[in-house]
């Protein structure tokens, strides 16, 4: 039996049916996703917002992947006989060598070099990422290392300019019929955010909190209940406190249609309820199309379609339709390529 959904995805199906892949949002995005021999994977992203600095980043994870056998000592290889790919090893504290990968990042004014460093065990995740921000991330997961369906995450953020650090502690717990979480940010508070989903024969209960340390306070908590089967799904979700509200729906009709909608009340702001309604058609098995509008009459069209393997175009439009003669609209495009 699998785990329940996470508490921030139990209306998951109808998020994703309202929000993703809607394309107007920026004016262009780009990504272009490709592996190398060695097994890293280099993702680049670069975003052109409607209003606003065009945003980038440059992104290299591994996955250290069970192999069933332990590695052979090697003797390090030459650092100059393979400049720019893999240099030497590193040992220390005991512990047997490791592989090292280097990246090299070049920026206006000085020459950045990032490395990538994992052990060989199974379950391990390294990702590094600097950002146009000048943001330098780094992500180290750890699954099932620790204890059975027990996942770490270290997460660690440095900006230069700044001198800016961040550090944080994620934990996730996943067994039949639970899924636990817990976040702690190190040195902002510190503070943690812990949330727990219990699940039987589709149903499912699930609770959110969070706590600063240093106030000794608890600083936010929130409740769901929802209902998930493999054709539709429904939610009630209860945060900020307990006083936003939302219900969402989720219907998978067929094979090619998908239809979903949403209803959200802020009991602190009025008695007014907002309503988003939403559709999915696939055309073909390269294709589809979405659409949605919502109760202010804002309206959003999208198209998905894949060129080619491993090249996919997105086309989004998002139009006011109680004020048409207005420059209200918005037209955005993706390109994804993936080699």
């Amino acid at each position: 039996m699998s785990a329940p959904a996470a508490f921030s995805d139990i209306a998951k199906a109808a998020n994703d049916l309202l929000n993703k892949d809607f394309y107007h949002a920026a004016a262009a995005n780009l990504e272009v996703k490709s592996k190398a021999p060695n097994g890293v994977t280099f993702t680049v992203k670069g975003k052109s917002a409607h209003e606003g600095p065009i945003a980038g980043q440059l992104e290299a994870k591994y996955v250290d992947a069970p192999t069933g056998k332990r590695p052979t000592q090697k003797k390090p290889p030459d650092p100059g006989a393979r400049k720019g790919r893999r240099i030497s090893l590193l040992c220390g504290c005991g512990l047997r060598p490791v592989p090292q990968v280097t990246l090299f990042i070049f920026s206006d004014t000085t020459h950045h070099r990032i490395r990538l460093i994992y052990s060989h065990r199974p379950g391990l995740t390294l990702t590094q990422a600097w950002t146009t921000a000048n943001a330098l991330d780094t992500k180290l997961e750890l699954d099932n290392n620790i204890a059975k369906g027990l996942k770490a995450e270290i997460l660690t953020q440095y900006q230069p300019a700044k001198q800016s650090k961040g550090a944080k502690l994620n934990l996730y717990f996943k067994q039949p019929n639970l899924n636990a979480r817990a976040f702690f940010d190190l040195l902002n508070g510190p503070s943690a955010n812990f949330d727990a989903v219990l699940g039987h024969e589709g149903f499912l209960v699930g609770a959110e909190g969070g706590y600063d340390v240093n106030k000794a306070a608890i600083t936010k908590y929130s409740a769901a209940i929802g209902y998930s089967v493999a054709q539709y799904s429904a939610a009630i979700t209860a945060s900020n406190n307990l006083s936003l509200f939302s219900a969402s729906y989720y219907h998978r009709v067929n094979a090619q249609v998908e239809a979903g909608a949403k209803a959200s009340w802020d009991s602190t702001s009025g008695n007014a309820v907002g309503l988003e309604v939403a559709s999915k058609y696939r055309l073909d098995p390269s294709s589809f199309a979405k659409a949605k509008i919502n109760d202010r009459g804002i309206a959003a069209l999208a198209y998905n379609v894949l060129l080619r393997p491993g090249v996919t175009l997105g086309l989004g439009a998002s139009f006011d339709t109680q004020n048409l003669n207005q420059a209200a609209h918005k037209v955005g495009a993706s390109f994804t390529f993936e080699a």
